[in-house]
């Protein structure tokens, strides 16, 4: 009788997918990224969410997940331990925002391109999210290949 994956196999499996050329990478697993791929931290506290950003930027010629975190505190380590170059960051996380999280992120990787996403209607923001040093900020319903890729062809290396 096969065995039936618990919940916590389930989500690791939701959680892998398939590059373009057919070998299969986990997000918990970083691997070393190709020459000139751009490589891509995920930051929300919604795992619904950091599975669609993850989906986006596998579909994303050129781009690849490296990584996720849950809170501001988790991705400013992951961003010291890992060095991706673009961020995708939530604005309201547990703990330390989103906002402070970039703050301190680029005080320490400048040549990071950090992308606030959120619900938020442009004119709602918080204040201090247009003076973080975020790239842009996207509405997550709008967020998708053509917009990581215009931003990527702005502002990156």
């Amino acid at each position: 009788m096969a065995s039936t994956p618990d919940r916590r196999d389930a989500c690791i499996l939701a959680w892998t997918f398939e590059r373009r050329d057919d070998t299969r990478v986990s997000a918990r697993d970083p691997v070393a990224e190709p020459p000139g791929v751009v490589s891509v931290l995920v930051v929300d506290d919604q795992p619904p969410f950091r599975a669609v950003a993850q989906t986006v930027v596998a579909v994303s010629h050129g781009f690849e997940v490296i990584g996720e975190a849950e809170s501001g505190e988790a991705a400013v380590g992951a961003v010291a331990e890992m060095h991706p170059s673009v961020v995708l960051m939530d604005i309201n996380l547990p703990g330390m925002s989103g906002i402070e999280a970039t703050r301190r992120i680029l005080d320490e990787q400048p040549d990071t391109v950090v992308i606030l996403l959120s619900t938020y209607d442009e004119r709602s923001l918080p204040a201090d999210a247009a003076t973080c040093g975020a790239a842009r900020y996207v509405h997550k319903e709008d967020f998708g290949p053509a917009v990581l890729r215009e931003i990527w062809d702005e502002v990156g290396q």
